[in-house]
């Protein structure tokens, strides 16, 4: 089970690659468009701001390199920002254009939920439940219970165009309408995570989920 972590300048590299090992798998962190050319299966993970997360991806030419992994049909996984960078554009830098694998934007967290409801902080921090109800049969989410929590640790939060890829939700105050970029605010709870083909993307980090993340990164280990 062997899984290439794309390096670019972003975060918590070495975070994902224990977590892999310590479920037995070989994880192999890099920024060769070669090594990523040949992986078994690929991981974004990311840490910081979208604006510098894409720079350093084209800087490198590996926004081209996961563009043709992906078109060979072999699982790709995003952890919080690497899911971000999968969509068209984010609010944050105003706006910058991201990956494009996902159409739909990332916004920003609104601390004021309006009348009658408290301010809520961002970045938004901590445990909290996770709904995949919405998509059975996500390989990812084999075995993962609907009380279940996970790690969050984001200010931003990603719309999908398409409201059939959204894999999970997660209520955090904002009402935010993950199928429709131009209505986000005040219908439903915030897309956590989304699977397409063969892309699969997390809001949350599992590998900072204890059991549960571990559990979510060995499905990902074992997807064909």
């Amino acid at each position: 089970m062997k899984a290439v972590i794309i390096d670019y300048r972003m975060g918590n590299l070495r975070s994902v690659q224990k977590a892999l090992e310590c479920l037995g798998g070989e994880a192999q962190i890099t920024s060769d468009p070669n090594v990523i050319a040949a992986a078994p299966r690929l991981i974004l993970p990311g840490v910081g701001a979208f604006g510098d997360g894409m720079a350093h991806l084209r800087e490198a030419g590996l926004d081209h390199a996961i563009a043709d992994f992906l078109n060979t049909g072999r699982p790709m996984l995003g952890i919080c920002l690497g899911m971000q960078l999968l969509f068209d554009e984010s609010e944050e830098d105003a706006p910058n254009r991201g990956l494009g694998i996902i159409p739909g934007q990332v916004v920003r967290f609104s601390e004021d939920q309006g009348p009658q409801r408290p301010r809520i902080k961002v970045p938004h921090m901590g445990w909290n439940q996770l709904d995949h109800t919405m998509r059975p049969g996500n390989p990812l989410m084999a075995g993962i219970a609907a009380t279940d929590h996970v790690y969050f640790v984001h200010g931003y939060y990603c719309v999908p165009r398409d409201s059939n890829v959204v894999a999970a939700t997660c209520d955090y105050g904002q009402r935010a309408d993950p199928s429709d970029a131009t209505t986000q605010r005040m219908t439903s709870a915030f897309c956590a995570s989304v699977w397409r083909d063969n892309v699969w993307a997390m809001q949350f980090h599992p590998e900072k989920s204890q059991a549960v993340g571990l559990h979510i990164l060995r499905n990902f280990l074992q997807v064909a």
